[in-house]
């Protein structure tokens, strides 16, 4: 039976969420699986992975064929690396301390990198928001001056009809006297 590793649609319309499932090649993706090994969620930045390492690098070793995208979230997860990394050890290339050694190194460089990427994307968010209320602060003074203007413009036009109107009752006072 040809074991696959593959992504499982959940979620709503216009947002997937999938759960990483081994699955026998023949089952349908949404269909029966196995073993659920995880979660990929492609709808945060960066996407969202929570796998259950030990079951991924399991399966891997025995011979479970992953889907394109499956397999890169297990490169990125290192599933491969220990993959390797064992076996170079079954092969006598090095030892197991060592071989968790450059992993724990390359996990640490990758995890380096991701907040490294999240740092960026923090960032650019807090400098668009800056400028989006730069340029909010820029039309309220503009809506500001606006107003300012056109409640000079009807205070003028108050007093000048003012005048005129106290001004038509004296000039009839006297003509009625």
């Amino acid at each position: 039976m040809a074991t696959k590793i593959r992504l499982q649609r959940g979620g709503r319309k216009g947002y997937a969420f999938y759960s990483i499932v081994i699955a026998d090649a023949r089952a349908p993706r949404d269909g029966r699986f196995t073993e659920k090994i995880g979660t990929y969620n492609p709808n945060t930045n960066p996407a969202t992975v929570d796998l259950n390492f030990d079951r991924a690098l399991y399966w891997v070793e025995v011979g479970a064929q992953p889907t394109d995208t499956v397999r890169n979230i297990l490169k990125k997860e290192g599933v491969y690396m220990m993959k390797h990394l064992r076996t170079g050890v079954k092969k006598g290339a090095f030892d197991e301390a060592a071989a968790q050694k450059k992993f724990d190194a390359w996990k640490d460089e990758k995890v380096k990198g991701f907040d490294a990427v999240r740092q960026q994307v923090e960032k650019a968010k807090k400098e668009a928001a800056a400028k989006e209320l730069e340029a909010e602060k820029k039309i309220n003074e503009a809506i500001a001056q606006k107003v300012a203007e056109k409640k000079a413009a009807a205070a003028a036009q108050a007093e000048a009809e003012a005048p005129a109107e106290e001004a038509a009752p004296a000039e009839e006072a006297p003509a009625e006297a």
